[in-house]
């Protein structure tokens, strides 16, 4: 059998630590973990079990990417009356595992679960109780600042911001059956009333920027739906539909041209979790692979891009909350592989 320094002309690399950026087909000895690895692409998108939240709960913040991300507030529910319970808890994710953070200044849930900002500098608004709808608060990598309020209290709304400096909230509910079409901007000071959402919809799945963002799915009046809407830092335009009807999605992306969305809350079957994931290029959704988790769960949050994203939190069956993590790489992503060595 011939051996690598035959077929490839030269020996395998020793490296104390895995390389930053591994080519295609490079295979090196991991002399700090004892360990033969090398790099391979992903032939299609696929989700993979990442490192567990701290304290489960669902209806959450998220703000980052996929190797640096950061979840806030939630709901939990603690399997005894009042049964749901805003928290304050703020965790860091570094890739691997998460970390508990300063917390925010008043528990809240049901928030804005779209793109938050960035681990170090993001933004969390409305949400529950009636008393908080419209507060905001400003993270700056180590603590929560109370900032101006919005205009419009509400929560289950959409969120899509660059930083702490820069956010959109759209849609939402102000009280039990007054669904919101509003759209408001923030400048790091103050919100302000922009131009309103074609269709008033809450539970909605966000991300992007303050000008380039998506609204997909959600809850109208009249039940869950598929529409999608895109923001060009002035106007809404509705776009091609989701594949599937749901509420309670998360998602994950930075402009309005590439982002995806997973979980959520479907009407068929009746009234049950879902772990679709779907694709946005900037004009049609495409159906990937699901989520890989043993239960299917609703209103988790996502950070992160079209091709590296993660999903976190979320309910799953018989109101359980969850702390699973699950990272997204798209078809093409590399990926490191252990190999087994006889």
């Amino acid at each position: 059998m011939a051996t690598y320094k035959e077929i490839k002309g030269t020996q395998i690399e020793v490296l104390a630590s895995d390389p930053s950026n591994p080519v295609e087909g490079q295979v090196w000895y991991n002399s700090t973990s004892t360990a033969l690895k090398g790099s391979i692409r992903t032939a299609s998108g696929a989700w993979a079990t990442g490192g567990s939240l701290n304290t489960g709960r669902r209806a959450m913040g998220g703000a980052g990417i996929q190797t640096a991300a950061l979840g806030f507030g939630g709901n939990s529910n603690p399997g005894s009356p009042p049964y749901s319970v805003d928290i304050a808890f703020t965790e860091k994710y570094n890739g691997s595992t998460w970390s508990e953070e300063s917390d925010l200044n008043t528990a809240r849930g049901y928030a804005a679960r779209g793109s938050g900002g960035t681990q170090t500098s993001a933004l969390f608004y409305g949400g529950t109780p009636p008393s908080v709808l419209a507060y905001t608060e400003s993270w700056n990598g180590s603590s929560w600042t109370v900032k101006n309020t919005l205009n419009t209290g509400r929560y289950n709304l959409g969120g899509a911001a660059t930083d702490n400096t820069s956010a959109l909230a759209f849609g939402g509910i102000y009280n039990p059956g007054q669904i919101q079409l509003v759209t408001e901007s923030w400048n790091g000071t103050n919100w302000t009333a922009v131009n309103d959402m074609n269709l008033a919809r809450s539970q909605i799945a966000g991300f992007g920027i303050a000008t380039s963002a998506i609204a997909a799915t959600g809850e109208d009046p009249s039940g869950r739906v598929k529409i999608t809407e895109l923001w060009n830092g002035t106007n809404w335009t509705e776009v091609n539909d989701t594949n599937a009807v749901r509420s309670g999605a998360g998602a994950a992306g930075a402009v309005n041209t590439a982002g995806l969305i997973f979980g959520g809350f479907e009407s068929s079957p009746v009234d049950s979790n879902v772990g679709k994931t779907e694709t946005w290029n900037g004009t049609n959704w495409t159906e990937e692979a699901d989520l890989s988790g043993p239960v299917y769960y609703q209103q988790q949050t996502g950070a992160g891009t079209s091709t590296a994203a993660i999903s976190f939190g979320g309910e799953g069956s018989s109101n359980q909350m969850r702390t699973a993590t699950e990272e997204w790489l798209a078809a093409g992503s590399p990926i490191t592989k252990t190999f087994t060595v006889s």
